[in-house]
């Protein structure tokens, strides 16, 4: 396959199907199995960073604290547009706007603001999602892989959360799965786009893994992480290092298996 099929075939996968897959968890299960999957993708987002897109970030760069200072800026620059986000969608209230364990309780009777908010905010995440994982192909295919991997395992949770609120917006099931459907198409156009794009300026791979891989870093330890300690018991802690650690091992057993073709 070209880098592009890859490109095309990642990109609908972790868009596309992944929805699918969120709607039909939200639709058919409780709200405690999200937090299940919360910790599976925690696992697999810290895996993909720390596994694989930073150590290619380390062999293009001749300089480890250029990747190091790239890191840290996209740390610090996903936190402003969070901030931003937040601002935008809580008017100064206080919310749980990122928490989809608890997507349940928000966004009811606000005539679909916050269910349109939702969207919007999906639909640049989804582009930029679909621009690491050109990125990470354009570099290697095993990269690419295990990127897109650990993208569709952070926009299952993700998707099945929005979808909820979508739900308590007042959208009916089959609008919000339409939303969704065409705000996770912004995944394959930005994965074009970057193919072509990337071609020219392939200066910025290394600036991109560098964001990827702050990026993955930054949503497992800022977003989903402090939604684990809502629940401090010990069977639950259990529960979810091992669903963190099956994630990081999914993640190590994908890097194994792109290997070895």
């Amino acid at each position: 396959m070209s880098t592009l099929s890859w490109i095309v075939l990642a990109s609908f996968v972790g868009g596309v199907l992944s929805l699918l897959f969120a709607a039909v968890l939200a639709l058919n299960m409780r709200t405690s199995w999200v937090s299940k999957l919360v910790s599976f993708a925690i696992g697999a987002l810290l895996g993909a960073a720390f596994l694989s897109t930073l150590p290619e970030a380390f062999e293009l760069s001749e300089e480890p604290v250029q990747v190091t200072f790239l890191v840290l800026i996209g740390i610090l620059l996903f936190f402003i547009l969070e901030k931003l986000v937040l601002w935008r969608h809580c008017h100064f209230e206080d919310c749980e706007a990122h928490d989809p364990t608890v997507a349940v309780n928000t966004a009811s009777h606000d005539h679909g603001r916050s269910g349109m908010m939702i969207v919007i905010g999906d639909t640049f995440h989804n582009f930029v999602d679909g621009i690491l994982i050109a990125a990470a192909f354009m570099v290697d295919v095993q990269l690419g892989i295990i990127t897109s991997v650990a993208i569709i395992a952070h926009e299952i949770p993700q998707e099945a959360g929005d979808f909820i609120i979508l739900l308590n917006s007042g959208y009916t099931r089959g609008k919000a799965f339409l939303l969704n459907l065409l705000s996770s198409f912004a995944t394959l156009v930005g994965g074009v786009l970057a193919y072509f794009m990337l071609g020219a300026l392939d200066f910025l791979v290394l600036p991109l893994l560098s964001f990827a891989s702050a990026s993955m870093i930054y949503v497992a330890l800022s977003d989903l992480i402090p939604g684990l300690h809502k629940r401090p018991e010990i069977g639950a802690t259990i529960q979810q290092v091992s669903l963190i650690l099956l994630g990081i091992g999914v993640i190590w057993f994908v890097g194994l298996f792109a290997a070895g073709h």
